[in-house]
């Protein structure tokens, strides 16, 4: 109780910093992945190339993707910058991956029969394809969402705040406490979303 009285004010306010790290990655991640797993899915040709390049992203280090970041000038001037750079990064490929996937998965037989209604492309894509795909594109969603609650703890190496300092902190000065209380909010933030997204792909899934 002592230990929470010290430092419950600052825990709650890592923790503030922490979600918005993930949500401000996790806003632009799906503003370009979304966007281009549909392109990919017109242009298929691009989508090997773009995968694989997506994947090469996901593979590197957390700390290193960190250090290569730091030395640009424009991102190197605030440390959230690298931070949420580097989260997209690494949220794009389920995200891309799985809208990709999902609308290819479609029956071509039910496209040949909205083109046979008449349906534009637009009017395909947006009362066909995406509600067909809503469960797919929501599961890899769900997967860079705890991908991200993850990794941002690794933020705090370049000072970008975030329940990684209590970890970083609690590493350095040998304080299990510290430890526990930046990865125990942390976890629980990740089975949170985990649990909402999966409750949503679930109800979704069932509509389809």
């Amino acid at each position: 109780m002592n230990f929470l009285a010290q430092y419950g004010s600052e825990i709650a306010a890592l923790t503030v910093e922490h979600i918005w790290l993930t949500a401000a990655a996790m806003l632009f991640s799906t503003a370009l992945a979304v966007p281009g797993g549909i392109w990919l899915t017109r242009s298929t040709r691009w989508a090997g190339p773009i995968l694989s390049i997506a994947n090469v992203l996901q593979t590197i280090p957390s700390l290193a993707m960190f250090g290569f970041l730091l030395p640009l000038p424009w991102l190197g001037e605030r440390a959230a910058r690298i931070a949420i750079v580097a989260l997209t990064a690494y949220a794009l490929l389920p995200i891309l991956r799985n809208t990709y996937a999902g609308i290819r998965a479609i029956d071509p037989a039910i496209i040949e029969v909205a083109r046979a209604l008449g349906l534009t492309d637009a009017q395909r894509l947006f009362k066909v394809e995406l509600p067909l795909a809503s469960s797919f594109i929501l599961a890899g969603l769900r997967t860079a969402m705890v991908t991200c609650i993850g990794i941002a703890t690794i933020a705090a190496a370049v000072g970008a705040g975030g329940l990684g300092e209590l970890i970083f902190r609690g590493v350095a000065s040998v304080d299990n406490r510290l430890v526990l209380a930046g990865a125990v909010p942390a976890a629980l933030l990740a089975l949170v979303a985990d649990g909402v997204l999966g409750l949503i792909e679930r109800r979704l899934k069932v509509r389809a």
